[in-house]
C-alpha cells in the first residue's frame, strides 16, 4: 500500500497462473474477480499505475508493440438502471458543446459496453469463446445510438479503417483506448447506409428554425419504434431470439400499415371530398382561349345557347338506355358503382406508360362531369371516393339519368337529347334501337366514330353495341337480324360562345392547330382547357383597325386578310381572317401570289453555283408581240436585279426564273417556308402562278428577316386542363437554319427599296423590306387579287385583298386595285402601329454574294435610313463577268412565255411612285394586259 507494485494473486513471482485463475483480477469462467492488494478490477493500481493492459506492473510503460499479459481481456458489465437499461455517457456525433462532458479524465470518449454473455471454457488443449450477444438497440442510450450512426456514416463515406469490421462480441479494451470502439447492433450494408443518411439529414435539419425540436421528435419516434421492435427486457434474450422478435414485429407493423393506411385514406377521402352538383360541374367546364397576356379572346361553355337539354330517365326509351349500357357497362345494375379491378388495371397501365380503362358508368359520369380526365393517381382516388358516395346516395336510375344528360356525344352535343337532334333531327323519345346504338357507340370517341367522319368505324361500333344487347337479353335475335345501320344527318356548324367577329377565326385556327398537337375536339370541349395563344392584343387591335380603316367606304364584295409573325420565334402576333368569325377564314385561303413570289426566284439565283448576285444586269425591256410584258414605267434597258425587284419588272424575272429553272424556284420557296406542294412548276412560277395562303407567306418572308433561320408559325403557346395538368407547352426553340445568313441578307437587300418606291415606307426612317403583288383577272384591265408582304427585323406582315368569287377587285369608281394600293396601305398602317415605341433595328451589314452593291434604286420622302448612297441603278455600270459570271447577255431578249399557261392568268402592276399610289385614278394609265400573261408584280 506504499506504492510498491503488488503481485497478482495466483501468479507468484510472475509464474504462470494456475488453471481457473487470472492475473490482475481478470474474471474466472466469466465471473469478475475481486480486486486484491490494491489493484482495481480494471487493472489499475491503487496509486494510479496501470497494470497488465499495455503497461508494466511496476508502473513503467510497456514498449510499443508489447503484447499485454496472457489471458482473456477483462470486461466489466455496465451500470444499469432498475429496469435493466445500460447507462452510459451521452455522445453527440454532431459535435455539440456538451462533448466535453462525455470524455474521461484523460480526454478520451468514455462509453460502456452492453451486457456481456460470453463464457470461456477452459480445457487441457484449448480455450473456446462462445457467442457474445450484441446490444439490443433499445437498450442503448440516445448518445450510444448517435455514436453508432456516426460510425455508420464514417463507413459509408469510406473513412473506416481498412479491413476493420465490428463484431457483436467486441468489448471495451481498456480505459486507455483513444476512442470508443463498441460497435452498433448487427446491421447490413443497406441499414448502415440508411443510418448514415439519417445522420446527415439530421445534421442539416438541426440548423433550421425549430430544427432541434424536429430532430428531437425524430429521436422520440425512433425510440418508440425501437422499443416496440425490441419488446420487453430484450437483454434477457439471446441474439437469435432478439433478432427474430424484431423481424416478427416489423412484419406485423408492415402488415398493419398495408391494411390500415388505405382504410384511413379512404375514410379521410369520404369525409373531406364532396360530391359536386352535376349541372354546375358540366357548366363550369369552360374552354378559354386567351391572348398572350392572359386576357380572354373566347370563352366556350358546354350547354350554352340551349345545346344541353335535360330529360328524365322515363323520357329515354329503354332500348336506348340498354344500348348505352351495352356499349359502356353491361353490369351497371349489378356492380357496386366502382370497379376495383378496373382501377388497379388503370393504375398498372399508367405505371407502364399505357392508357387506363375499365371504368363503370358511375366512374365515367364522375370523371366526365366532376373530376376531369387528368392522368394522375389523385384523380383516380377522387373518382373512386365520389363514385362510392354516389352509389350510396343515388339510385341506379338517377345515376344513369345524370350520366346521359351530361355525357359529350360529339357535334357540340351534350346529353342524349342534344345528340338525338344533332344526328337524327328528332327528340330522344323517337329514337329506334338502331339509332340509339349509333349514339351509344359514339361515347368512346365522339369525334372519331362520327359517321360523317369515319363511317366504317362507326358501323363497327354499332355492330358491337347491337351484339351486346342481344347477349345481355335486351334485344331479340330476330330484331338484331332485321336491323340496319341508320342514316344520320350531316353535321351543322355550331357557335357555342365563339365570338362572331375576327376573333372567331383565331379560335378556329387554334382548334386546327390543337389537332396537329394531338388535342382533339373531345378534349377541347370536355376538359375545360385553358389555351394561351401567341396573339398580342395590341398587334391584333392594330391589324383590325388598319383593315377596317382602309376598307371603309370600299365596295362590299371586297375581302381582306392580315397576318403578322415574329420572325425570331414564329409566334403569330396578329391574325385577321375577316370580320365574320363564323364565315370563311381568308388568312387560310389559297390565292395566287403574283409578284410576291419573285423573292424566291432571287433566292434560287443567289444559291445557284455560281451565284447570280443582285447587282447582275439584265435587259428588262419588253419585246413587242411577246406574252411577257411590263407595265408602264417598269421597262429598263439595263437594270440590276435589285432595281428589277423594285420596279417589279416581269421580263427580267421571267428570264431569271428560266435561267435557274422552275424546279429550283419551287425548291427555294419550300426552303424559305412555303408549305404548298408546288407540283409540276413551269416558268410562270417566277411571276407567282402558284396558290399560297397569307399565313405561309408571312412565315416564308420571316425566314429572310431572321437571317435564314426558319420558325414554323404557330398560335398555341400553352394548354392546361381545368385541373392544372399541362397538356402542351411550346418551349422556345433555336429554329431551323435553312438559308445561309449572307444569302438571306442579299434577298432582303433586293427588296429594301420596294416600300419606298410603292409609297409604303415606315415612319421615322425605320428599315423595312417587302414586295407587292397583283393577280390579273380574266377581264381586261382588271385584277383578282392584290398582295403586300414585308417586314422589319422584328415583325413580318402579310396582307391580301380579294373577293369570294374571284370577281375583279375595284374601287368604287370601277378602277382596278393593285398591290401598291389597299394592301400596301393596310401594311403600312399596321406596321407603323405595331412598331411604334419599339427600338429601330437594322438588317445588318450587306455583303454581296456575287457582284457589287447595286446601291439605291428608289428615293424620295420615306427613304430608308442607312441605305448606301451609291448612284442609281439606271446609271450604274454593269458588273463584269468575273464578278458576276452568270450575268446574261444585256442584249439578249428574255425567254418568251412557256407554251403551258398557268391555270389563272395574272396581271401586270404599273410602276407606283408616291403620287400614283395616292391617286388611284392614275392607275388607268396602265396599258391593257394580255389575259394569258403568266405573272405580275
Amino acid at each position: 500500500m506504499n506504492g510498491a507494485p503488488v503481485k497478482p494473486t495466483g501468479a507468484p513471482n510472475g509464474a504462470p497462473a494456475k488453471p481457473g485463475s487470472a492475473p490482475n483480477g481478470a474474471p474466472v469462467n466469466g465471473a469478475p474477480a475481486k480486486p486484491t492488494n490494491g489493484t482495481t478490477a480494471n487493472g489499475t493500481t491503487a496509486n494510479g499505475t496501470t497494470a497488465a493492459n499495455g503497461t508494466a506492473a511496476n508502473g513503467t510503460a510497456a514498449k510499443p508493440g508489447t503484447k499485454p499479459a496472457a489471458g482473456p481481456t477483462p470486461t466489466v458489465p455496465p451500470a444499469r438502471t432498475p429496469d435493466g437499461t445500460a447507462i452510459g455517457p451521452a455522445v453527440d456525433p454532431l459535435g455539440s458543446p456538451d462533448d466535453e462532458d462525455e470524455k474521461d479524465a484523460g480526454g478520451r470518449d468514455a462509453t460502456t459496453t452492453a451486457r456481456p454473455t460470453s463464457t470461456t471454457r477452459t480445457s487441457t488443449n484449448r480455450t473456446s469463446t462462445t457467442r457474445t450477444a450484441a446490444v439490443p438497440q433499445s437498450a442503448q442510450t440516445r448518445a450510444e445510438r448517435r455514436a453508432a450512426g456516426r460510425d455508420g456514416l464514417s463507413r459509408a463515406a469510406g473513412r473506416g479503417r481498412a479491413g476493420s469490421r465490428p463484431t457483436p462480441s467486441a468489448t471495451r479494451r481498456g480505459a486507455d483506448r483513444e476512442a470508443d470502439e463498441r460497435p452498433a447492433p448487427p446491421r447490413g450494408r443497406i441499414a448502415t447506409a440508411i443510418a448514415a443518411l439519417v445522420v446527415a439529414v439530421a445534421a442539416k435539419v438541426r440548423h433550421w428554425p425549430g430544427g432541434e425540436r424536429l430532430v428531437g421528435a425524430g429521436h422520440w419516434v425512433d425510440g418508440r419504434v425501437q422499443a416496440y421492435l425490441d419488446g420487453k427486457d430484450p437483454a434477457a434474450l439471446t441474439t437469435h431470439a432478439w433478432l427474430w422478435r424484431r423481424r416478427r414485429r416489423a412484419s406485423y407493423a408492415l402488415l398493419a400499415a398495408f391494411i390500415g393506411v388505405p382504410i384511413l385514406t379512404f375514410a379521410l377521402g369520404w369525409l373531406f371530398i364532396p360530391v359536386p352538383n352535376a349541372d354546375s360541374a358540366v357548366e363550369s367546364q369552360l374552354n378559354t382561349v386567351s391572348f398572350s397576356d392572359g386576357s380572354v379572346i373566347a370563352r366556350v361553355a358546354p350547354g350554352e345557347q340551349g345545346n344541353r337539354q335535360k330529360v328524365t330517365i322515363n323520357q329515354i326509351p329503354p332500348a336506348v338506355q340498354h344500348a348505352v349500357l351495352s356499349a359502356e357497362d353491361r353490369t351497371f345494375y349489378t356492380n357496386s358503382g366502382f370497379d376495383i379491378g378496373g382501377i388497379l388495371h388503370a393504375a398498372f397501365k399508367q405505371i407502364t406508360g399505357g392508357a387506363g380503362g375499365g371504368s363503370t358508368i358511375t366512374q365515367q359520369y364522375v370523371k366526365n362531369a366532376m373530376v376531369g380526365d387528368e392522368h394522375s393517381y389523385f384523380r383516380k382516388f377522387r373518382e373512386l371516393i365520389i363514385s362510392a358516395k354516389i352509389t350510396q346516395e343515388y339510385s341506379k336510375d338517377q345515376v344513369l339519368e345524370d350520366y346521359l344528360n351530361s355525357i359529350y356525344l360529339g357535334r357540340g352535343a351534350y346529353g342524349i337529347q342534344a345528340a338525338s337532334q344533332a344526328y337524327f333531327n328528332k327528340p330522344v323519345q323517337q329514337l329506334t334501337p338502331a339509332e340509339g346504338a349509333v349514339i351509344a357507340g359514339l361515347i368512346q370517341a365522339p369525334s372519331q366514330w362520327d359517321p360523317a367522319v369515319n363511317l366504317e368505324g362507326s358501323q363497327r361500333r354499332w355492330n358491337y353495341v347491337m351484339d351486346g344487347m342481344v347477349s345481355s337479353g335486351w334485344l331479340s335475335q330476330a330484331q338484331r337480324s332485321a336491323a340496319t345501320f341508320p342514316a344520320t344527318a350531316p353535321p351543322r356548324k355550331t357557335i357555342n360562345g365563339v365570338p362572331d367577329d375576327d376573333r372567331g377565326h383565331i379560335y378556329a385556327a387554334v382548334k386546327d392547330e390543337l389537332r396537329t398537337l394531338g388535342i382533339d375536339e373531345d378534349a377541347l370541349v370536355t376538359e375545360g382547357l385553358q389555351i394561351q395563344t401567341t396573339i398580342d392584343p395590341k398587334a391584333q387591335q392594330e391589324a383590325t383597325d388598319s383593315v377596317q380603316k382602309e376598307m371603309k367606304g370600299k365596295p362590299g364584295n371586297l375581302r381582306s386578310a392580315a397576318v403578322s409573325v415574329d420572325p425570331r420565334t414564329g409566334d403569330v402576333l396578329s391574325y385577321y381572317g375577316g370580320d365574320n368569325g363564323s364565315g370563311l377564314d381568308y388568312a387560310q385561303v389559297q390565292k395566287q401570289a403574283g409578284s410576291t413570289f419573285k423573292p424566291f426566284v432571287m433566292l434560287a439565283a443567289l444559291e445557284r453555283n455560281p451565284p447570280i448576285g443582285i447587282s447582275t444586269q439584265f435587259d428588262g425591256q419588253q419585246i413587242p408581240g411577246k406574252t411577257v410584258r411590263n407595265v408602264e414605267g417598269a421597262d429598263c434597258s439595263s437594270c440590276s436585279l435589285k432595281r428589277a425587284m423594285t420596279l417589279s419588272n416581269n421580263v427580267v424575272f421571267t428570264a431569271l426564273g428560266n435561267e435557274v429553272g422552275p424546279k429550283a424556284v419551287a425548291d427555294a420557296a419550300h426552303q424559305a417556308g412555303i408549305s404548298a406542294k408546288l407540283d409540276n412548276p413551269n416558268s410562270g412560277i417566277a411571276l407567282g402562278n402558284v396558290e399560297v395562303t397569307p399565313l405561309e407567306m408571312a412565315g416564308a418572308y420571316a425566314t429572310f428577316a431572321n437571317d435564314g433561320v426558319y420558325h414554323k408559325p404557330h398560335l398555341v403557346q400553352k394548354v392546361t386542363t381545368s385541373s392544372g395538368e399541362v397538356l402542351y407547352d411550346h418551349a422556345a426553340d433555336q429554329g431551323e437554319p435553312r438559308i445561309d445568313p449572307k444569302v438571306a441578307r442579299n434577298v432582303t437587300e433586293a427588296m429594301r427599296d420596294v416600300p419606298t418606291y410603292d409609297g409604303a415606307q415606315l415612319s421615322g426612317g425605320r428599315q423595312a423590306a417587302g414586295k407587292t403583288g397583283t393577280v390579273q383577272s380574266h377581264i381586261d384591265n382588271q385584277n383578282n387579287d392584290a398582295w403586300m408582304v414585308g417586314y422589319t427585323p422584328s415583325v413580318v406582315a402579310s396582307v391580301w385583298v380579294g373577293t369570294d368569287d374571284n370577281t375583279p377587285i375595284q374601287y368604287g369608281d370601277g378602277k382596278p386595285i393593285y398591290g401598291h394600293g389597299i394592301p400596301s396601305d393596310i401594311w403600312q398602317s399596321f406596321m407603323n402601329g405595331a412598331t411604334q415605341g419599339t427600338p429601330k433595328q437594322s438588317f445588318g451589314d450587306f455583303v454581296p454574294v456575287a457582284g457589287t452593291d447595286p446601291g439605291e434604286t428608289a428615293s424620295g420622302e420615306g427613304q430608308q435610313a442607312g441605305t448606301s448612297s451609291a448612284s442609281p441603278t439606271t446609271t450604274s455600270k454593269p458588273s463584269t463577268r468575273a464578278s458576276a459570271p452568270t450575268q446574261p447577255s444585256a442584249s439578249a431578249a428574255p425567254t418568251a412565255a412557256p407554251t403551258q399557261q398557268p391555270p389563272a392568268p395574272q396581271a401586270e402592276e404599273p410602276a407606283a411612285p408616291q403620287q400614283q399610289q395616292q391617286q388611284p385614278a392614275e392607275q388607268q394609265q396602265a396599258p391593257a394586259q394580255d389575259p394569258t400573261e403568266p405573272g405580275t408584280p
